[in-house]
């Protein structure tokens, strides 16, 4: 980690010399100060000759123009410095981003853009702050040393062994101090990556029921982030404490030491030339240099790491998210069987999985028959209920069709039932558990926006559950899948949500939820996209499968194949069979009376 830092500072040893000639100007006041004030009152003012005094201030003045110039002449050479330097790093970022693009097979990815953009940006920063401390505090204690011994000397007894003592102090706390604070740089980084995941998966994360997951994992690397905090600000008090030996206590040792340098002959502008050069340059010098090892000199070494090793992560993962390239959700297939409408065991959807046991803090019910008493709903406090005293029960293993106006409430009971909204008043349970403690496992909910992510159509399909590839295959025939996945090339071949229509995010989506171990599916317009006979195909492969069976319907051929069917018409509710409604219904009669079995254009619900 060190050679860039070495073969920037031995590449051209003439900006070297250019840099410590130019520091000599610019550290002139912090020669000249204290000799400056202390003749200018011994020998001027004090005296009686205030010319001298003015000539000697005069000459303190022309040492601070001499070190304006030297100072930005600095500026220059560390630039001709660190430029070269920050060329290096980039050069050795693109050349390593293009050898593993070319042994991966495909383009670089985004962390090698943000090295090249953030860390190279950082590591020179940092690099050019490490070299302008460092010059800074070597020229300025050599200044004052010589000052103070051609000032009087014997304040060096009471001005070095104090300084060399807080200087000592920071130097062994700075290993503890580089370690913290590289803590603390890590752990903001991952605090700051787990909370962009977070964001990034909350449509996941909704759809698992998995808020109290996210803000435990979120919340883990905040409370992370907290204890590196304070770590670094109890190494930071040693910091502390160097500055108040090396730079305070001398002043006091001067102060106290007054009557005895004046017994050694120094006047009381010798006293006040020597707290001078503590003060305006011994002191603020170790200062800087606490501030800039202590702060830019662990960024570099972190930046420096970061560029070299690219491949070497942070920290450890942060807790996993169910997202795209997270760990599955954390399901339970075996306390929800799937069974048959008849009560029968149904063969499962997948694979005998790993005992997980239900999410935490949710509950595992020991059937899925679905009770609402009294529910209401309103999306906010002042708007009008969209449910209102709804009284309703699905047996386990009923097929339920949700018809009614569009903004009625169908997808609204459907959340209800699925735990993702909570009702305002009145009580919704599945299997005697409110809904929206039910363990994910048991229920799954499938949105008309159907949700693909970025990876393969496998890890898609099995994103809910483990599954072989006899029981995918045998679910994507039942959906409907297996033309789709023969075009895509295969399970293995990767997909996204722009890649694919909406109606073949549907079936992905579809299929998934088919191969889940969760005996309450809701259909929520979920085949909206797809054409009348993909969506009779992909609702009967769901009645076939067991379990219940909720649709929120957007065709009418919906209603037909349910066992019963819900009417919502905003005022009150019915449920019944297809004849027994067109009878009781006006609402559905209407809605069929508008509907011609014989075209394949339906009305939308």
């Amino acid at each position: 980690m060190n050679r860039p830092v070495r073969r920037a500072l031995r590449r051209d040893p003439r900006l070297l010399v250019r840099l410590a000639a130019w520091s000599v100007a610019e550290t002139a006041p912090a020669l000249v100060v204290g000799l400056a004030v202390a003749r200018a009152i011994d020998d001027g003012f004090a005296a009686g000759r205030p010319g001298t005094g003015f000539a000697w201030l005069a000459v303190l003045a022309a040492a601070w123009l001499v070190g304006a110039a030297g100072a930005r002449q600095v500026v220059l050479a560390v630039a001709a410095i660190v430029e070269p330097f920050r060329e290096d790093l980039l050069g050795h970022v693109v050349e390593s981003a293009l050898d593993r693009a070319s042994a991966a097979g495909h383009g670089p990815g985004s962390a090698a853009v943000a090295r090249s953009n953030l860390q190279v940006e950082l590591a020179r920063d940092a690099f050019a702050s490490v070299i302008t401390v460092v010059r800074s505090f070597a020229f300025t204690v050599v200044s004052v040393v010589l000052g103070l011994g051609a000032l009087v000397p014997e304040v060096l007894v009471l001005v070095l062994p104090p300084f060399a003592a807080g200087v000592g102090l920071f130097l062994l706390s700075l290993p503890a101090m580089a370690r913290r604070q590289r803590e603390f740089l890590l752990a903001d980084e991952r605090t700051a990556g787990s909370l962009a995941a977070a964001v990034g998966a909350l449509r996941d994360v909704t759809a698992c029921a998995a808020e109290d997951r996210g803000a435990a994992s979120v919340g883990a690397r905040v409370a992370e982030q907290a204890a590196a905090g304070r770590s670094l600000a109890r190494v930071t008090a040693l910091r502390t404490l160097s500055l108040a030996v090396g730079g305070r206590l001398p002043v006091l040792l001067i102060l106290a030491g007054t009557p005895w340098l004046l017994s050694r002959g120094a006047g009381a502008g010798v006293v006040l030339g020597a707290l001078a050069y503590v003060t305006q340059s011994l002191a603020p010098a170790l200062g800087n240099l606490v501030q800039g090892l202590g702060i830019s000199g662990v960024r570099l070494r972190v930046s420096l790491d970061r560029i070299l090793r690219p491949d070497v992560p942070p920290g450890p993962a942060s807790p996993a998210l169910p997202t795209a390239a997270a760990e599955r959700p954390t399901l339970s297939p075996s306390p929800c069987p799937l069974t048959s409408a008849s009560g029968s065991p149904a063969p499962s959807p997948g694979p005998a999985a790993p005992p997980y046991g239900p999410a935490a803090g949710r509950v595992t019910a020991r059937d899925v028959r679905a009770e609402l008493r009294g529910v209401a709903f309103a999306y906010g406090p002042h708007a009008e209920p969209v449910i209102s005293g709804l009284d309703l029960s699905i047996p386990e293993g009923d097929h339920l069709a949700v018809v009614g106006p569009s903004g009625i409430g169908k997808s609204t009971l459907g959340a209800l039932l699925a735990g993702v909204l909570r009702p305002g008043a009145g009580r919704v349970e599945v299997g005697g558990v409110p809904a929206d403690r039910l363990d994910p496992a048991c229920r799954v909910l499938i949105p008309q926006e159907a949700y693909v992510f970025r990876g393969t159509l496998w890890d898609n399909l099995t994103y809910l559950a483990p599954a072989s590839r006899e029981e995918v295959d045998a679910a994507a025939r039942e959906v409907g899948l297996t033309a789709l996945a023969e075009r895509l090339g295969g399970y293995g071949a990767e997909v996204s949500s722009g890649a694919l229509s909406p109606a073949e995010r549907q079936l992905v989506a579809l299929t998934r939820a088919h191969l889940s171990p969760a005996r309450l599916v809701i259909l929520d317009e979920a085949t909206c996209h797809l054409d009348p006979a993909a969506e009779a195909r992909a609702e009967e492969a769901f009645a076939r499968r067991g379990g219940t069976l909720v649709v929120i319907a957007h065709r009418l051929t919906s209603a037909t194949r349910a066992r019963r069917i819900l009417v919502m018409d905003g005022t009150s509710v019915r449920i019944g069979g297809h004849s027994e409604l067109l009878a009781a219904s006006s609402l559905y009669a209407d809605l069929v009376g508008h509907w011609n079995p014989a075209t394949p254009q339906e009305p939308v619900l």
